[in-house]
């Protein structure tokens, strides 16, 4: 996989391209349907995050409820984002590895639980004992073909394939949890060796064709595809490092063909859309292949871990959100595109953009909230179940009570310990909701419940100098800088 920036140099100033995304939308988005709360969501994320085409389907109930397209496939030439574009999904691809591997399982061909030297001998020796399971949980300590910085194309896959045979484990086999493109390298081989196919006709033949994915393909920026969105990013590498800058740049991925198991493949919201429901509905694998299918890998000493706090575990192909209410599976690609699954609310959203660091899986859960009011952030969706209790009860008796409510929960519960970092998000939230006097009171509570820590004096003060209080906040600032002297923030108020 390789991926070079190139300089846009015809940049559109912020509010030009705002505008092109607007009135995109309005000539093809609002044609189908009147806008609504979910499109008004949608562009005021892509007016933060500056995103500059996205593609949204929606399936409720195993049924396509809202497909929708915004902004530009391609900036410089000021083509809109249609129904029909294609966007590349990046590691998404690794989903649909999953479903393939889970059709072999089905027909008899693999056991998820056999050492991959059943399937491919000659294999290093400290890598026979590794289990399908294993390469597709990435969990299986093998050394990465693409560590940070390589590049593997066409040209020179066959020597980085036999480099990374000579290389040692990273660690010992099922011990943690280390993504890893190797995995899906021999993943790619099995499918190879047990279907009589290459990987990408198997996947072809046995789930696209079955569907209906005309627009759906194996690929990369080498390939001349009809519709294609260009790719772009923020990021650009100074020095060896990345930093985000204001200046949009193109994106151009190419993949080894060898590797586009892991990532390689091109679709469309409506047609991943589509592909969801074709699996729901066991056009693609029998119903009761999909717990296997979405079990999260586990470790040795019987844990998970996945990407994040959020994407916590990680299936046959797809990363999960493990949690007590409206748990996910929850295929992400390229910091750009996510496709979130919610089984056992009968929901799926697709979310497809041209925009790496777009990292959609941030916001998904928000846009469930318009289809499972549960979800909603103000509902206190997302917190742990004491801080969420605590929600619940200030929005019957008033922000303002939230120090006098939490004694009087402590009073019930002598063990009840309220994160600081969730308090401080909660606050966040809530400013981001408009809601600043709310927020005001939960950062006045973190203050009270962790006094020696500079970060709750720093958002309290914040908080205040956005209201104009500058005696407060430079009191606030104050203290946090007391106690922190690295609080470069707090520093600069006060020289102000």
């Amino acid at each position: 996989m390789k991926t070079t920036l190139t300089r846009f140099r015809g940049f559109l100033p912020a509010f030009l391209l705002l505008l092109l995304m607007s009135n995109c939308f309005q000539a093809e988005a609002r044609t189908a349907a009147p806008a609504d709360s979910v499109d008004t969501f949608l562009t005021t994320i892509m007016q933060q995050k500056r995103i500059p085409g996205l593609q949204l389907a929606v399936v409720r109930h195993g049924k396509l409820v809202k497909v929708a397209q915004y902004g530009l496939a391609n900036v410089q030439d000021s083509v809109p984002v249609t129904r029909h574009t294609r966007f590349v999904i990046n590691s998404i691809t690794k989903a649909f590895v999953g479903v393939a591997v889970m059709q072999l399982v089905e027909a008899g061909k693999l056991d998820l639980g056999a050492p991959v030297s059943r399937y491919l001998p000659g294999l290093p020796v400290a890598w026979q004992p590794v289990t399908v399971r294993q390469l597709l949980t990435h969990t299986s300590g093998l050394p990465d073909i693409l560590p940070e910085g390589a590049i593997v194309t066409e040209e020179n896959e066959t020597a980085a394939w036999a480099k990374v045979q000579t290389q040692p484990l990273d660690f010992p086999i099922g011990e943690k949890f280390a993504y890893n493109q190797t995995n899906y390298l021999l993943l790619g081989k099995i499918i190879d060796q047990l279907s009589g196919m290459p990987f990408a006709q198997f996947i072809q033949e046995r789930q696209l064709n079955v569907v209906g994915m005309p627009l759906t393909t194996s690929g990369d920026a080498h390939d001349v595809l009809p519709h294609s969105a260009r790719g772009y990013t923020y990021f650009q590498n100074i020095d060896g490092q990345m930093h985000r800058g204001r200046q949009l740049r193109n994106m151009f991925e190419v993949f080894s063909p060898m590797l586009r198991t892991a990532a390689g493949m091109s679709s469309t919201a409506e047609e991943m859309a589509r592909w969801v429901i074709a699996l729901q509905k066991g056009q693609l694998l029998k119903p009761t292949s999909l717990p296997t299918l979405w079990t999260p890998g586990q470790l040795n000493n019987g844990s998970q871990d996945g990407f994040s706090r959020l994407l916590n575990g990680y299936a046959l192909g797809w990363p999960t959100v493990s949690r007590p209410e409206h748990r996910a599976v929850a295929p992400v690609g390229g910091g750009r595109s996510a496709v979130f699954l919610y089984p056992n609310d009968d929901l799926a959203i697709v979310v497809l953009t041209n925009l790496t660091g777009t990292n959609p899986d941030t916001f998904i859960d928000e846009l469930a909230g318009y289809y499972i009011p549960d979800m909603k952030v103000a509902t206190g969706f997302g917190m742990s179940p004491g801080l969420r209790a605590l929600h619940q009860e200030l929005r019957k008796r008033g922000f303002a009570n939230a120090q006098q409510a939490v004694k009087q929960a402590k009073k019930k519960n002598a063990q009840l310990q309220l994160s600081e970092a969730e308090i401080n998000d909660w606050g966040y939230s809530l400013l981001k909701q408009e809601k600043v006097q709310d927020a005001l009171e939960i950062f006045k509570l973190n203050v009270s419940l962790y006094p020696q820590s500079a970060n709750t004096y720093d958002s309290l003060a914040e908080t205040y100098a956005s209201l104009g209080n500058k005696a407060l906040a430079t009191r606030n600032y104050q203290r946090s800088l007391a106690l922190n002297p690295k609080n470069t923030a707090a520093a600069e108020y006060l020289k102000q």
